[in-house]
């Protein structure tokens, strides 16, 4: 079973696996452990990952970049509309209203979706993890930021489903950063002891994100978090880019913004730049050659005026930091340390007010690029059976408060309940009740929208079917069940119908304590926190006392070991399940998703197809530059002149073929092409190959003589006992074969040495080997035949009889031994299971 962690950046991407030694960030086939986020859609294939930012400026309209924010969008959405004039890509309305991209891909103009284009970079990922690993891919756990609405998160589950992975989780990036900071520490506060408060920094290429964790022994709590989703890397970038853009303007009177090309090559170089002023203080040039136009232009910038330029982003650092003190209600002196990741922390003047908020030196131990990708791996690898690894719980928190309202039959209007109130606990279940005679609908919204990086506050509606009144005409008891999942998805999990039946007085009574513990049971979900780690909060006052009662998943009722009353007993209570419809805003349809799935399995198998072809049209070309310069040199004695020539005449006739007709060709037509060059190749690479082997060949063979003829000659003169017990008929067998292989290896060497090398050996190096192996399969097992063994007179033999019972202990220490060994064997069974490296 696979473990692995996918951290699905706006820049770019990284994956950790999970071995037996430990958590390994792998690298792709261009050994590097970063993929950029990045797709290219050209005429005959797709490029994604490295081979895609190669091609950002020369196919700029069809290569995708910075996706990741448009997830569960609809186009009308004002962050979509603002990120449109700064993409080179064209940004479309899909007929759903959600955001698509419009490319021309195979020769024809298609547009996508955010999940199928998340999906391919997934797919892409679950390659390289698959390259890495040696088997297939199919668990994963996937960071996203803490910040992702209810409909962001459904969209990435839905890009996963394309991508052929199971996602255990979908998992804060945050959350993940503190898992792979807390797992590792040995001195961490007992479970009983005050906890260790750490603050987690992330501010990566598009976004900003704070954290405040509680750390016990083996276990992890996420008190608060914060956010600016807006402020990154990318945001110092169009800094830099705008003043470069009006500097140029005014020094080369260039009207850099009307071309997209100059623009991202402008953009490409102030990242450059940028990285360059972290680590340098004085002045620093832009150089770029034939910008635009033909003109070459040149700027500078230090890091001082770089700081002064972006003053207001970094004045918006302050205030998230400010924001989990006061949500986690706790002080700057709390604090234990302060971790910081992310590319964009290693600007000097961001890390320098965080040190000046906190009043403390940051702390650098986690890897910036690739805490969260190892965070993730860690997560699955506690998810997956195929894994032993250190209890470690976590408990993380719903980032904006949920509520849900409803029809109110008694109040005769809407009523409104808040279910999940900001930072509670989850994953987390609660059950709520409902007094009803028809179907309700409950529609579930986040209460405060003014905290939303989103503009529809809206989750969804949630219709509950079947509901009729009980058998005197009264409301029904509905039990629904609200969740939010390991994923940070919010839902109505189930919904009961609790059927009052009356029983005869002669009857026995049917609800019991038991009873009552099996409707308890009914409550407690699985993936609930233990009750130690998530501390009970207190239910939500009810709008209508009468018409509903909120009760919390996995609490326990104190007074269950009380008896039954018996007067309660009168009546027994049965259950119905209840169907749910939900209607979630963005959430893509089963047939729809189907079809991303058939047409994403089209796309790879094009690509696959494509390689193959560039595949065989480069074997094509690199035969020929290989045998032409072989043919001047190395090859030069293995070929007449006259062959020699008309061949480099057919190899240069190849090569001009392949940049001018056979630049685009099916495989087969490489194929038989290079099948062609080879029947004419092939004759003196072989001459060249069998010059060099047959040699050493011959010098085997002759090796083998000399052995065995001086065996011969040991037993004629019986010069050694080591050979005396031979039979004289099979050393005479030996000899004879000796001699024979002897005169065939003399025959061929001399017709060899007569015979021209632009001429196909007299003899094959691999007709050498078989006479050698037949030479030594006829005289080894004779001349290694054992001395017969001389058995000791009857008197000696049985003296060491009686001897033998005397050595007794030896024997006696048989079973016991035997019974050690299967111990041994038992325990070394039990240890098959993986055991995580984390020490």
């Amino acid at each position: 079973m696979s473990v692995v962690g996918f951290d699905l950046g706006f820049q770019s991407c990284y994956v950790a696996v999970a071995r037996a030694g430990g958590i390994e960030t792998v690298a792709n086939e261009y050994s590097d452990r970063s993929t950029p986020a990045c797709i290219s859609f050209g005429p005959k294939n797709r490029a994604i990952g490295a081979a895609a930012k190669g091609q950002v400026i020369s196919n700029a309209k069809n290569t995708l970049q910075g996706f990741k924010r448009f997830h569960g969008r609809a186009y009308t959405d004002p962050f979509v509309q603002s990120e449109k004039p700064g993409n080179a890509y064209e940004l479309v309305e899909l007929p759903t209203g959600a955001t698509g991209f419009k490319v021309m891909y195979l020769e024809e103009e298609r547009s996508f979706t955010a999940e199928q284009i998340t999906g391919m970079l997934l797919s892409k990922l679950k390659e390289t993890a698959e390259s890495a690993l040696k088997k297939p891919v199919v668990d994963c756990v996937i960071a996203v930021p803490c910040f992702f609405t209810d409909a962001e998160r459904r969209s990435v589950m839905d890009a996963t489903q394309i991508a052929g992975l199971n996602c255990l989780r979908l998992i804060n990036e945050t959350t993940a950063v503190a898992l792979a900071y807390g797992i590792y520490k040995q001195d961490l506060p007992a479970p009983e002891e005050k906890p260790r408060i750490v603050v987690f920094v992330d501010m990566g290429h598009s976004a900003y994100q704070v954290s405040v964790c509680a750390f016990n022994k083996g276990k992890l709590k996420v008190l608060a978090t914060a956010f600016d989703s807006t402020l990154g890397g990318r945001k110092f970038d169009e800094v830099l880019v705008n003043y470069f853009c009006e500097e140029f303007g005014k020094k080369y009177k260039l009207a850099i913004r009307s071309n997209i090309r100059p623009l991202l090559r402008l953009a490409q170089e102030c990242e450059k730049l940028k990285k360059l002023m972290s680590a340098n203080a004085s002045e620093l040039p832009l150089n770029i050659e034939c910008f635009m136009n033909d003109i070459d232009v040149s700027g500078s910038m230090n890091r001082g005026h770089f700081e002064e330029m972006c003053d207001s982003l970094l004045s918006r650092i302050e205030a998230p930091l400010r924001s989990i003190l006061e949500q986690a209600k706790l002080k700057k002196e709390d604090i234990y340390s302060v971790e910081i990741i992310g590319g964009a922390t290693r600007i000097p003047a961001v890390k320098e007010r965080i040190v000046k908020y906190f009043g403390k030196e940051v702390s650098t131990t986690l890897n910036a690029d690739e805490a969260v990708a190892r965070g993730c791996a860690l997560q699955c690898a506690i998810l997956s059976p195929a894994f032993k690894v250190r209890e470690f719980s976590i408990t993380d928190l719903v980032p904006y408060s949920i509520s849900l309202k409803w029809n109110s039959p008694a109040e005769e209007g809407l009523s409104d309940c808040e279910v999940f109130p900001k930072n509670h606990a989850a994953p987390f279940s609660k059950v709520l009740t409902f007094y009803r005679k028809d179907p309700f609908t409950l529609d579930a919204y986040y209460t405060t929208p003014k905290e939303l990086p989103y503009p529809d506050p809206s989750l969804g509606q949630f219709h509950i079917q079947k509901v009729i009144p009980q058998a005197d005409g009264s409301s029904s008891k509905v039990k629904v069940k609200v969740r939010v999942n390991v994923h940070g998805i919010f839902s109505v999990s189930s919904a009961s119908l609790v059927e009052i039946h009356k029983i005869e007085e002669g009857e026995e009574p049917m609800e019991t304590e038991q009873t009552g513990k099996e409707e308890e049971k009914m409550q407690v979900d699985s993936e609930e926190p233990k009750q130690e780690e998530n501390p009970q909060t207190q239910a939500e006052p009810k709008n209508n006392p009468d018409e509903m009662e909120t009760s919390q998943g996995g609490t326990k009722d104190k007074k269950t070991d009380q008896p039954p009353q018996a007067k309660k007993a009168k009546v027994k209570t049965s259950t119905i399940d209840l169907p749910i419809d939900h209607y979630p805003p963005w959430q893509i349809g089963r047939d729809a998703l189907n079809l991303f799935v058939e047409n994403e399995g089209k796309m790879m198998m094009q690509d696959k197809l494509e390689k193959e072809r560039n595949d065989a049209k480069n074997a094509v070309e690199e035969y020929v530059y290989e045998m032409r310069d072989k043919l001047c040199s190395i090859y030069e004695k293995f070929v007449n002149e006259d062959d020699r020539n008309s061949f480099i005449l057919k190899l240069e006739d190849t090569e001009n073929w392949l940049y001018e007709d056979g630049e685009d060709q099916a495989k087969q037509v490489y194929i038989d092409k290079l099948n062609d060059l080879k029947n004419l190749g092939q004759p003196i690479q072989t001459r060249y190959q069998e010059f060099e082997e047959q040699p050493k060949a011959f010098e085997e063979l002759g090796k083998q003589i000399q052995l065995y003829m001086k065996v011969i000659h040991s037993f004629k003169n019986k010069a050694e006992e080591t050979y005396e017990h031979l039979d004289p008929a099979e050393v005479e067998k030996v000899e004879k074969s000796v001699n024979e292989s002897m005169e065939w290896m003399n025959n061929k060497m001399n017709l060899q040495h007569k015979q021209n090398l632009t001429v196909d050996p007299v003899v094959k190096t691999k007709d050498i080997q078989a006479k050698t192996k037949e030479l030594t399969f006829t005289c080894n097992p004779i001349v290694t035949k054992p001395k017969p063994k001389v058995e000791p007179p009857k008197d000696e033999q049985q003296a060491s009889e009686q001897n033998g019972p005397v050595d007794s202990n030896t024997n006696s220490q048989g079973p016991q031994a035997a019974e050690q060994s299967s111990d041994t064997a038992a325990s070394d069974a039990e240890k098959k299971l993986p055991e995580m490296d984390i020490e």
